[in-house]
């Protein structure tokens, strides 16, 4: 696949080894207490251990404070930062943890994309999201997405890669619309919140693999 592919938000062994078997490059690991897709780090690093070196192990918390990253670096490869960080976090936490640091943001408009990518300095990738609404319980992870097209005109000036509202149908129209590096899945690939489906996983992965 020319475009990567993380499935985020996973929690157990055999959904792990779906998205691993159908060719994800990634695979995420939620450390977020309010997450119907949150791990310990205990239940993270058991998982993490089923994962070949050719997939990168991404951690996604929000706000995390040094004790909880402390507990789950080991099970992790990369830091995503999903909540109102700043870039001196960001360098604070790249710096003192040794992992590339990947920095979410909200998207809902061409300033937003300008405006993420001044918060996401230092970080390995930006992972566009959509803009999740104030009553929303989670920062990301709710199914919603923004329109691809702003994109058209306001690139960010890094790596990148694209989330919000995918799933099987719909990422091979993302994908020749925006033309991400990277496409990040999860509930997109549930039967419900925080259950994800084989089933789903493998189709979201067979359908960026033909484009």
């Amino acid at each position: 696949m020319t475009t990567q592919v993380k499935i985020c938000g996973l929690s157990t062994p055999d959904t792990l080894d779906a998205a691993i078997a159908h060719g994800a490059s990634h695979v995420g690991f939620v450390f977020f207490a309010r997450s119907p897709r949150n791990l310990t780090p205990e239940r993270a690093a058991g998982l993490a251990s089923r994962v070949p070196g050719r997939v990168a192990r991404v951690g996604v918390f929000v706000d995390p404070d040094d004790a909880l990253l402390d507990a789950a670096i080991a099970a992790i490869d990369i830091v995503q930062l999903h909540g109102s960080e700043t870039p001196v976090r960001l360098t604070e936490i790249r710096a003192r943890w040794g992992k590339p640091v990947w920095r979410a943001a909200g998207v809902a408009s061409a300033a937003d994309i300008r405006a993420a990518s001044l918060t996401a300095h230092g970080a390995a990738l930006l992972l566009l999201d959509a803009k999740a609404p104030s009553s929303a319980p989670l920062p990301g992870g709710n199914g919603l997405r923004f329109d691809w097209r702003v994109l058209g005109g306001a690139r960010p000036g890094m790596a990148w890669g694209l989330s919000g509202g995918l799933d099987a149908d719909n990422v091979g129209e993302a994908i020749r619309i925006a033309g991400p590096g990277l496409v990040d899945v999860s509930s997109g690939v549930e039967d419900a919140p925080g259950v994800k489906s084989v089933a789903k996983i493998r189709a979201f992965l067979e359908t960026v693999r033909t484009i």
